[in-house]
C-alpha cells in the first residue's frame, strides 16, 4: 500500500510498534507487517515513528505515567528490586546508517527489575545445603568462564542461571516455599548514567508503592554504582549479593591457592557451602592465611593478573567490601532471593532487541528510543498498549532530526 509515516493512522501505529517492540531489527518488523497483515511499510518508516513514540515513552516515565498507569497498585508482600548493565553498539552521531564506531563502539545500558512477589518465612534455615548444581563441576566451570568473558569484554554477557534444583514429586517440579515467587514484574531501561537512572529507579518504585511492602530487598552484583544506586535510593531495603556472583569469585580463589585438580574442586566446595550457610567472614580468614604464604605482592600498579597473590587479593577485596551483603541463611529464613535470575532474565530479554554484531544504534536518541518501547513492551502492566491506546493520533508525523536506524 505504499504508507508512509505521514498517512498512517493510530492504530496502524500500534501495530508497527507491537512488531517492532518484539522483533530484532525495524528491517526484520517491516517483512513480518508484509507477511502478516499484507502491508508494505518500510524500515525507515517504522523507525521514525518508533523514534517519536520512544521519545513520548521517556517523557510520560518522568511524569509518573500519569494518565496512563491510573487506577490502585496493590502493595506488594515482598519487594524486589535488581538493577543490571547490558551492552549496546552505537555509531557516530550524525553519520547515518552504516558502520561508524564511535570510540569503544560498546555502551552500558541501565536496566532495572521491580517484582512482586510472594514467599514464606521460617525460623531456621529451610535449605542449609547448597543446590546441586554448585556441587556441579560442569555447571560451575561455564558460569565461572561466562564470568570471565563478561570481566574481559566490558560486562558484555549475562551470567546463566542457577539451575532450578527444586525437588520432584510425580513428575511435577515442586517450588521451595521460601523462594520468591514472582507475582507481577515491571521494567526500565536507559542509556543514561547511573545517578540518574537511580533517580528513574525511585520513581518506578514509589510508584509501585514498594516502600510500603513488609519485605524488601535490592539484590545486584558487585559493581559499585549498583550499591550506589542502593545507597542512595534503596538505603531500607536489605541488600543482597548475587550468589552466582560469589561462586565464580569463590572459585577463582580455589585455583589461586590450589591450583587445578581435585584439592581446589574440594577447597572451592567448602568454601561456597561456608559462603552459602553465611560463615563468609570464616572465608576471607582463610584465604587472607593462604595469601599470606605466599609471601609479600607486588605494587598494585605492577602486579601482574596471573599472579595468585593479585589474584587473591582482588577476590579478598570482593568478599570483603559485600560480606554485609552476604548473609545467604538469613535471607532464606527470611524468604528473600539470593540471586538475580529475575533480573540476568530480564537483560537478555531486553538485550534480544538490541544487542547483536550488526545492531549499531544512534546516540543518544535511537538506542534510547527503543530501550524505552522494549521495556514498556516487556512489563506486565501493559504500559505499552495502555500509553498507545490513548495517544492521540497525529496528522503529519514529522521526520527526526536523528535517525535510530540499525544496520540489520
Amino acid at each position: 500500500m505504499g504508507f508512509d509515516s505521514r498517512q498512517s493512522t493510530p492504530g496502524f501505529k500500534r501495530q508497527l510498534i507491537f512488531i517492532n517492540g518484539e522483533t530484532r531489527s525495524f528491517k526484520r518488523a517491516s517483512l513480518l507487517m508484509e507477511r502478516v497483515n499484507g502491508l508494505k511499510v518500510s524500515p525507515n518508516t517504522i523507525e521514525r515513528i518508533c523514534l517519536e513514540v520512544g521519545n513520548e515513552l521517556a517523557s510520560v516515565a518522568q511524569q509518573d505515567w500519569k494518565g496512563v498507569l491510573e487506577g490502585e497498585v496493590v502493595t506488594p508482600l515482598l519487594a524486589v528490586v535488581s538493577c543490571d548493565g547490558g551492552r549496546i553498539r552505537t555509531r557516530k552521531t550524525g553519520c547515518g546508517p552504516g558502520v561508524h564506531l564511535d570510540g569503544q563502539g560498546w555502551h552500558e545500558t541501565k536496566n532495572a527489575i521491580f517484582v512482586s512477589a510472594t514467599s514464606e518465612t521460617s525460623d531456621a534455615d529451610p535449605e542449609p545445603k547448597p543446590p546441586a548444581c554448585f556441587l556441579d563441576r560442569n555447571h560451575v566451570a561455564k558460569l565461572c568462564e561466562t564470568a570471565k568473558t563478561k570481566e574481559n569484554t566490558g560486562r558484555n554477557q549475562s551470567l546463566p542461571e542457577a539451575k532450578n534444583s527444586a525437588s520432584k514429586r510425580n513428575g511435577k517440579r515442586q517450588h521451595a516455599k521460601h523462594k520468591p515467587q514472582k507475582v507481577h514484574r515491571t521494567l526500565i531501561s536507559s542509556m543514561r548514567k547511573s545517578k540518574e537512572f537511580g533517580v528513574q529507579m525511585r520513581r518506578e518504585a514509589s510508584r509501585r508503592k514498594f516502600d510500603q511492602a513488609p519485605r524488601r530487598a535490592f539484590v545486584g552484583d558487585g559493581l559499585s554504582c549498583n550499591w550506589k544506586i542502593h545507597q542512595e535510593h534503596f538505603g531500607d531495603y536489605v541488600g543482597i549479593l548475587d550468589f552466582i556472583h560469589a561462586v565464580t569469585y569463590l572459585h577463582r580463589a580455589s585455583l589461586a591457592c590450589r591450583g587445578k585438580g581435585d584439592a581446589a574442586w574440594e577447597s572451592y566446595t567448602r568454601w561456597m557451602t561456608m559462603t552459602w550457610q553465611g560463615n563468609v567472614a570464616d572465608v576471607i580468614a582463610e584465604l587472607s592465611v593462604h595469601r599470606s604464604g605466599l609471601g609479600a605482592a607486588a605494587a598494585d600498579a605492577d602486579a601482574d593478573e596471573d599472579d595468585p597473590r593479585e589474584q587473591l587479593r582482588q577476590i579478598i577485596g570482593y568478599l570483603t567490601n559485600n560480606r554485609d551483603r552476604m548473609h545467604y541463611a538469613r535471607y532464606r529464613c527470611e524468604g528473600l532471593p539470593t540471586t538475580s535470575a529475575w533480573m540476568e532474565s530480564a537483560v537478555k530479554e531486553i538485550n534480544f532487541r538490541t544487542k547483536g554484531s550488526e545492531m549499531f544504534w544512534n546516540n543518544p536518541a535511537g538506542a534510547e528510543a527503543i530501550l524505552q518501547i522494549r521495556a514498556a513492551s516487556l512489563s506486565d502492566d501493559d504500559r505499552l498498549a495502555r500509553y498507545l491506546a490513548g495517544r492521540r493520533g497525529s496528522s503529519r508525523l514529522r521526520k527526526a532530526n536523528q535517525s535510530a536506524a540499525i544496520a540489520a
